[in-house]
């Protein structure tokens, strides 16, 4: 059927075995993070031939403005990008249920470099193409990624491709005795949590509940290990790590204010790394960066170790627009009344 059961286990193996080993497959199309993602209710169609799935696309739906939703493929379609005629196959598969949640707009965002050539293809296929010509913070997820290609290497072989200063900290914080353990453990998870509490204070960013990473460890299982980094049994530095597909994914990440000097977060980087090497998968994923400057933090410290590969610049999102009246609310007049508001204030 191209609409998945959500209520049949069977048909939801048989799409979450597919985009597990599709190469266009990312965990954000998994059936399980429409759950890790409260409030956002899923659905899921595809495309077969010959009885045997061949593209498919997972859409989480959101209240956005006026009693319609944002439709969202989250790093969708699982397909190839280039093929648009297969991508509009897939969304005319997806319309009962677009119609169903009263959608204004389906927006994609595919995990593939930036090329003009693509943007031209999906703005003459009758796409509203968001990607150079809006502001960096203007999406969903960042446009600019770091992945560390892994290409069958040792964790010694990929040391060299390292900044200088990240293999420095690296040995530093290993001689200095910072030792890196895992597990799924509740206790772990709150102590990440604590950490990443401090993180958020200290970098002055807003922050997910606690239930948020319950429900990923719970969706996941086996997928995913908490990650943390002590010092004579004080916990430093923690983090969540996800495999999934050819990937190990670096979702969250978090260090307390104390012995920052001993460098926990480089000693627990290099043995979520030294997992992905284990796993055999392709690319260890830092995640996205708002900002390409050295005097950025992250940046500075996901560049050092992906300094060999750099930056990946993403193509951007990519808007199948189906009410122009909301579509106009809600990308000008939604933040243009939230910014009237705020000066009242």
């Amino acid at each position: 059927m191209p609409i998945v059961d959500q209520k049949d286990p069977q048909q939801l193996r048989r799409y979450e075995e597919f985009i597990t080993h599709s190469p266009y497959g990312n965990l954000m199309q998994d059936c399980r993070w429409a759950y890790v993602k409260k409030g956002w209710v899923g659905e899921q169609v595809t495309l077969e031939k010959d009885g045997e799935i061949t593209a498919a696309l997972s859409i989480i739906f959101a209240h956005a403005v006026g009693g319609r939703t944002l439709a969202y493929a989250p790093r969708g379609p699982v397909c190839d990008p280039y093929d648009t005629e297969t991508v509009l196959a897939l969304i005319k598969e997806a319309e009962p249920v677009l119609k169903k949640h009263k959608a204004f707009l389906l927006r994609l965002d595919p995990e593939v470099r930036y090329d003009e050539a693509l943007c031209e293809k999906y703005a003459a296929a009758g796409f509203r193409v968001r990607s150079r010509n809006v502001g960096i913070h203007d999406q969903i997820q960042p446009r600019f990624n770091m992945f560390l290609t892994l290409k069958g290497r040792s964790f010694d072989e990929l040391m060299p491709t390292f900044a200088e200063k990240t293999r420095y900290n690296v040995r530093l914080s290993h001689r200095k005795g910072v030792t890196v353990r895992w597990s799924r453990e509740t206790a772990d998870l709150e102590a990440f949590f604590q950490l990443y509490l401090t993180t958020c204070e200290r970098d002055k960013i807003g922050h997910r509940p606690y239930d948020y990473f319950e429900r990923m460890l719970e969706a996941y299982g086996d997928y995913a290990r908490i990650y943390v980094a002590e010092f004579e049994g004080e916990p430093l530095a923690a983090a969540i790590a996800l495999h999934y597909g050819q990937k190990v994914f670096y979702i969250y990440g978090a260090s307390g204010n104390e012995k920052r000097n001993l460098m926990p977060a480089y000693a627990m980087q290099a043995e979520m790394i030294r997992w992905a090497v284990e796993l055999g998968v392709t690319f260890y994923d830092f995640g996205g960066v708002y900002s390409l400057t050295k005097e950025n933090g992250l940046y500075r410290f996901k560049e050092g170790f992906c300094h060999e590969e750099g930056v990946t610049e993403l193509v951007g999102e990519f808007d199948r627009v189906r009410s122009r009246f909301w579509y106009w609310a809600f990308v000008k007049g939604k933040p243009l009344l939230q910014k009237l508001r705020a000066k009242k204030h």
